[in-house]
């Protein structure tokens, strides 16, 4: 990682501050050059063959992402070109790996899908959870450790659960994502630009998915989790509700969903007065109180647990959003105490 800073300062590729970033100096975006290439050397190392079949369909797909991601990094993109090169990667790895949703688990009455559904389902929940991280990526740190939390959570499992090549998988991401920290968090000596953000979120989506698979009614696992796809959401809850959240909120005020804009949850958090170390902890804390939570209550159907877990982030969602509201109508009365003080005396602070 140090190389590769010293690499972007000598090529002048920095990440330029403007009204709508939170950063004020110019930091090189680079990151996800070190997150992509020590994940790859990782599992060519330690994953046999024989646990993970047909891997070079993953390979390609990661391959066509972080190519993206690291020509947007350098000389942007056009949201159409990226959507177009996401779609390509999650045909590989759902139409050539075959890792896809195939059961709905009861949620809304809908049980076993049919293999074209599923594709589209896959496909669908690849490209929304790899933007979510990327749009996450707003703070120092957040986007990392909500990225190490989540790798780690099913790194846990796959482990638990005797999937060896995911199991290995997971480990190597949280190891790249980890060692990233150690130069993304505040202050940040370099960003993990769309090139790290693509490729985590990618591996993310992948790992849920596959969760969520051998956990489905008619695979042949034995210890299944009932509430697997609520167990899911829960994990990725900070992500989810943060781009759904702010999806909402774009077409209310009738702009582009896609239109960058500062109505993140980690925006929110900085102007009730939160700094930069504070908003990631407090995320982090909120992602694992929310996996913590999912897990104690696994046992019950998905529609219960995905209905207690939806309805606590939207309460726990929404208090920052109250916090800031309370503190601007506060400021609002002081403003209008002072004006009428000075209406009362207009020479007070003459004589002051």
């Amino acid at each position: 990682m140090p190389s590769i800073i010293t690499v972007a300062k000598l090529l002048g590729l920095y990440d330029n501050p403007n009204n709508r970033k939170l950063h004020t100096t110019k930091i090189p975006r680079l990151g996800g050059i070190g997150i992509f290439v020590s994940f790859l050397l990782s599992i060519w190392f330690v994953i046999p063959d024989q646990s993970l079949p047909n891997a070079r369909f993953l390979y390609s797909a990661l391959l066509l992402l972080f190519f993206s991601g690291l020509k947007d990094d350098i000389v942007m993109m056009s949201p159409i070109n990226k959507l177009l090169i996401q779609l390509i990667a999650s045909g590989l790895i759902t139409i050539g790996q075959g890792i896809v949703i195939d059961h709905f688990h009861g949620i809304f009455g809908i049980n076993e899908i049919p293999y074209f559904a599923s594709i589209v389902l896959s496909i669908f929940t690849i490209i929304v959870i790899t933007n979510s991280i990327n749009l996450i990526d707003g703070v120092d740190g957040l986007a990392g450790g909500i990225g190490l939390i989540i790798s780690l959570s099913f790194a846990l499992w796959f482990n638990y659960t005797g999937q060896s090549g995911f199991a290995l998988m997971a480990f190597a991401l949280s190891g790249a994502l980890l060692g990233f920290l150690l130069f993304n968090f505040n202050p940040a000596k370099i960003f993990m630009g769309d090139a790290g953000s693509l490729t985590a979120g990618f591996l993310l989506s992948i790992f849920a998915i596959k969760f969520i698979s051998i956990n489905s009614p008619i695979s042949n696992f034995e210890n299944k989790i009932l509430s697997a796809p609520a167990i899911a959401v829960s994990i990725f809850i900070v992500p989810l509700y943060d781009t759904l959240r702010v999806f909402i909120i774009r077409c209310i005020k009738r702009k582009s969903p896609f239109a960058a804009d500062r109505n993140h949850i980690h925006h929110v958090l900085l102007k009730i007065g939160l700094n930069h170390k504070m908003v990631c902890f407090t995320l982090y804390a909120i992602s694992i109180l929310f996996a913590l939570t999912a897990i104690l209550i696994k046992d019950n159907p998905s529609y219960i647990v995905l209905t207690i877990i939806v309805g606590m982030a939207v309460v726990v969602g929404q208090l920052p959003v109250y916090l800031y509201r309370h503190r601007l109508t506060d400021l609002e009365v002081e403003e209008n105490n002072i004006n009428f003080e000075n209406d009362i005396n207009p020479f007070q602070n003459l004589k002051k």
